[in-house]
C-alpha cells in the first residue's frame, strides 16, 4: 500500500493526493492552486495510471480541494466522487462559478487553454457524484476492499474529514480542520482512536494564535468596531469568501443587532456569490447539519439590502452601512476590489475589517501592509488609490490552531504522519513537534511523485 503526493509543490494549492492500495486507487481532492494560471494549477494527474482510479473523495468545496475535479474525472471514466451531500451542493455551484472565471480569463489574460471544462462537463459529471452521510461507512471500489466514514469537519459548510480503512490498516485524511466552534458551524467531531496513518493539514502551523485570545471576545470586538464606524456615519467593508466567510459574517452581524451592540435597523448589503451559497447554507439547516443556531435562516431572518433577486445593479456606497462583500482577499474585478476603489479606502470614516486569510501578493493583502496616506494599486488597470479609512484585522480562521492540530496527533498516535496542506515553516514545525514528542511517530513532508509505503 502505498501513499503519493499529487501535489505540484508541498504547500497550500492544488491539493489532491493519491492512496493506491495494491487492489484499489482512492485520490483525497481534486484542487486547483489559487496562484496558478491554466494547467500550471492543476495537480500532476500525469503521474495516475490511465483508467485506474476507483474513486475520488472531496472533502470539501473550497476550490484548491474541489477546483480540478472535472478533469481528473474526464480522465478517470470509472472513477465515483464521494462528497457530504452539503459538499455536493455547494461544490457544484463553485464548479459552474470557475467556468465563468475562467471564460472571462481567457479573453482579459489570453490563457488559450481556459476554460479547462464546460458547464456542460459539469452537469455531465455529477452523474458520477455520490452523496454519503456522516458516521455512515460505505465503499469506495466496487470489491468493497476500501471501506470509508465521513465524520464532520468543522471547517465549512459540509466539510469531513475521512477514515480509510484497507488490508489491515486504518488511514485518516483530515482534509481542512476546525475543532473550535464558530459562529454558525459546530467544531469537528472526529474519532480520537489511534490510527496507522495520519493525512493532516498543517496550515496554521507558523502562527500561533496569541495567549489572550478567545472567540468570544473577538466577536465582541469586531461589534464594537462596527458599531463605532456607524455612529460616526461611517462604512463599513468586511471583504469575505463566498462560502463560509459569508455566512459566519452575517451570523455575527445578526447577534450584534439583537444584543443591540449596533443600532437594529443598520442596512447589511451581500454581494458577488455569496447570495448562492448563502441560499444553500440555509437549505442546509435545521438537522441537516451540525449548527450552532439551528433554526438561523440566513435570509429570512436578516433584512438584506442587497444580493437578492429583488435588487440588481451596482451597490451603492452609503454612510452608516456594512457592506459584506467577496472576495476575502479583494481580487481584481470582484465586488469588494471595487467597491473599496469607490470610494470606501479614502475617506477616514470607513472602516475596512479583515476577518480572514489573505495572501499577501493580493490586493487585500497590500491594503493589509499599507501605512495610512499610502497609495494602493487594487487594480493595475486602475489609478492607485489613497488608503485613509481605519482598518483592523480579526482571526475568524475556518483552520484549527497549530496547537489544537498537534493534540490530535498526539491523541491518534499515528505510525506516520504525512504532514500537508501548509508553507515550509509550518510543516517543519509540526515536524520537530512529532519527533520530540512521539519518537515513535514517523513524520513525513511528502515530496510531490514520491511513493511512500505504508
Amino acid at each position: 500500500m502505498i501513499f503519493r503526493s499529487l501535489c505540484r509543490e508541498a504547500e497550500i494549492g492544488s491539493n489532491s493526493y493519491l492512496i493506491d492500495t495494491g487492489k484499489a486507487c482512492i485520490v483525497l481532492d481534486a484542487g486547483m492552486h489559487p496562484k496558478k494560471d491554466g494547467l500550471d494549477g492543476i495537480p500532476r494527474y500525469n503521474l495516475l495510471e490511465e483508467d485506474s482510479v476507483d474513486a475520488v473523495v472531496v472533502t470539501h468545496a473550497h476550490l484548491d480541494h474541489l477546483g480540478s475535479l472535472p478533469i481528473v474525472l474526464r480522465d478517470q471514466p470509472h472513477a465515483r466522487a464521494f462528497f457530504s451531500p452539503a459538499a455536493a451542493e455547494i461544490g457544484v455551484a463553485m464548479l459552474h462559478n470557475s467556468v465563468n472565471v475562467m471564460q472571462s480569463q481567457r479573453i482579459e489574460l489570453g490563457i488559450t487553454e481556459y476554460p479547462l471544462f464546460t458547464h456542460r462537463d459539469i452537469d455531465d459529471l455529477e452523474k458520477k457524484f455520490e452523496m454519503r452521510g456522516i458516521e455512515r461507512p460505505f465503499d469506495l471500489d466496487p470489491e468493497g476492499t476500501v471501506r470509508a466514514t465521513f465524520h464532520d469537519a468543522g471547517h465549512v459548510l459540509g466539510s469531513v474529514g475521512v477514515t480509510l480503512k484497507a488490508e489491515g490498516k486504518t488511514i485518516f485524511y483530515t482534509g481542512d480542520v476546525n475543532f473550535e466552534d464558530s459562529t454558525l458551524i459546530k467544531g469537528a467531531n472526529f474519532p480520537e482512536d489511534h490510527v496507522d496513518v495520519l493525512i493532516i493539514e498543517t496550515t496554521r502551523g507558523d502562527n500561533p494564535r496569541r495567549a489572550d485570545y478567545s472567540r468570544k471576545d473577538e466577536e465582541q470586538a469586531l461589534g464594537e468596531s462596527i458599531a463605532k464606524v456607524i455612529e460616526r456615519r461611517g462604512s463599513v467593508l468586511i471583504p469575505v469568501f463566498a462560502m463560509g466567510k459569508t455566512q459566519e459574517v452575517m451570523t455575527m452581524i445578526h447577534r450584534f443587532k439583537k444584543r443591540n451592540l449596533i443600532p437594529r435597523k443598520t442596512p447589511v448589503y451581500m454581494g458577488g456569490l455569496s447570495t448562492k451559497m448563502t441560499v444553500i447554507y440555509d437549505r442546509f439547516a435545521k438537522g441537516k447539519t451540525r449548527r450552532t443556531d439551528d433554526s438561523f435562516h440566513i435570509l429570512e431572518d436578516m433584512e438584506i439590502e442587497a444580493g437578492t433577486r429583488r435588487r440588481k445593479g451596482p451597490i451603492p456606497l452609503n454612510p452608516g452601512c456594512i457592506y459584506a462583500l467577496s472576495s476575502g482577499m479583494m481580487s481584481e474585478k470582484t465586488v469588494s476590489n471595487e467597491f473599496a476603489r469607490h470610494g470606501l479606502l479614502e475617506n477616514p470614516k470607513n472602516g475596512l475589517f479583515f476577518v480572514g486569510y489573505t495572501d499577501p501578493d493580493s490586493p487585500g493583502g497590500k491594503v493589509r501592509n499599507a501605512t495610512p496616506g499610502d497609495k494602493v494599486v487594487m487594480d493595475p488597470k486602475h489609478p492607485a488609490v489613497p488608503f485613509n479609512c481605519e482598518r483592523k484585522i480579526f482571526d475568524f480562521s475556518g483552520h484549527a490552531t497549530r496547537d489544537d492540530l498537534l493534540k490530535f496527533i498526539l491523541k491518534v498516535k499515528p505510525k506516520k504522519v504525512f504532514l500537508v496542506h501548509g508553507d515550509p515553516r509550518a510543516t517543519a514545525w509540526f515536524a520537530a513537534q512529532v519527533k520530540e514528542l512521539l519518537p515513535g511517530t514517523e513524520a513525513i513532508v511528502p515530496e510531490p511523485g514520491r511513493d511512500y509505503e505504508l
